[in-house]
């Protein structure tokens, strides 16, 4: 519950943040435009009547300031913007108005929080994304070499692409056009370039995934077929604190659950919200494929379940059986691969919250 004398919400934007504060006992409202830097930030803050509560939207201005506020002593609160109430007939959006609603819906206690991730977990944050990036962009990087290639009518037809084979094939095309042949070396090259850069990503996420706080979670993870060394660590840095949820509530975070839009005596059922984080969201989709073949521990897994606790390979095993099992139970039914998929999925993440989770 709202206790503090003072509400105040910021509007942060890179060089700016305009601030809005409600003192609860005179009902005065101050607002200030201020550089975007913490000691003026705080500084502002400390000068009001205090005890003070700050609340922002998460959002790219990330959670400096919300450490810097807790280094102060003051109670700060990271508003998920998708949960914040906006009236619906108000046509008029300012900066300042933008403060003054989060301000009054502190005082409300109607902000709904977002966990603040400590330093050394969004530091593996930023590494695992950065190697998403780097994936989305050798993935458009070879198609924009295939299209390329497509239209001069170069097709190849050795069986799987993107390995050295392929990569033979292609050093040993050449095109009479000079644009065309330095088109096609660019894109041949950002292609060799990315993939580079995204091997070394590779190596410095398993050298945290080997030798980290998040190790013994990664282990666990691992258990579970589909996820391997680098799935189990993204899982890990982007859920992080695992507490926070239930087997059920996992999917509705990770966006997996189906939506809804009732009325009346109707009720309509809709595709998965895709709510949520949607990196952590795709990789268990991908993870879930894997369940679908039969189920038969491998060397790679034994050797994973080596690395984890006795009860957790055990609950992991009974989840694998259960995963297939659904693959199974789809099927007889005729549904769809990937709607069956997400579903599996869906239960995935459930499976990966207890693992988790065990003691």
């Amino acid at each position: 519950m709202f206790t503090e004398r003072t509400s105040v919400g910021l509007d942060v934007h890179a060089r700016s943040v305009v601030a809005a504060a409600i003192d609860t006992q005179s009902g005065a409202t101050k607002t200030a435009r201020l550089v975007s830097s913490p000691v003026e930030v705080v500084g502002w803050v400390a000068s009001l009547p205090g005890p003070c509560a700050v609340t922002y939207e998460a959002g790219g201005s990330g959670f400096w300031l919300a450490r810097a506020f807790t280094a102060a002593g003051v109670r700060c609160e990271v508003a998920a913007p998708s949960k914040i109430v906006r009236p619906a007939g108000d046509r008029v959006k300012t900066d300042t108005r933008d403060a003054v609603l989060l301000a009054r819906l502190l005082r409300m206690d109607e902000i709904t929080s977002v966990r603040v991730p400590s330093v050394s977990e969004e530091a593996a944050r930023d590494l695992v994304r950065a190697r998403e990036d780097c994936r989305i962009e050798l993935m458009a990087a070879r198609h924009q070499l295939s299209k390329l290639l497509l239209r001069h009518g170069h097709v190849y037809s050795g069986g799987t692409t993107w390995n050295a084979v392929h990569e033979q094939w292609l050093r040993g095309l050449r095109f009479d056009q000079y644009g065309t042949q330095a088109a096609f070396d660019t894109y041949y090259e950002q292609v060799i370039f990315t993939a580079a850069r995204r091997r070394q990503l590779d190596e410095k996420i398993e050298e945290l995934a080997a030798g980290s706080e998040f190790t013994p979670m990664v282990h666990r993870l691992c258990c579970l077929r589909g996820i391997a060394m680098l799935t189990g660590f993204a899982l890990a840095v982007e859920v992080a604190e695992w507490t926070r949820f239930t087997p059920v509530s996992i999917g509705a975070y990770l966006g997996l659950t189906p939506g809804e839009a009732s009325s009346g005596d109707k009720r309509t059922v809709t595709s998965i919200t895709k709510a949520g984080n949607t990196h952590a969201r795709r990789l268990l989709i991908e993870a879930a494929w894997h369940h679908k073949p039969a189920y038969r521990p491998g060397n790679t897994l034994l050797r994973r379940w080596n690395q984890a606790p006795g009860p957790v390979v055990a609950r992991a095993h009974q989840g694998n059986k259960r995963l297939h099992q659904r693959w199974l139970d789809f099927d007889a039914r005729h549904k769809r691969p990937v709607i069956a998929n997400v579903a599996v999925a869906r239960e995935l993440a459930g499976w990966c919250h207890t693992l988790a989770t065990m003691p």
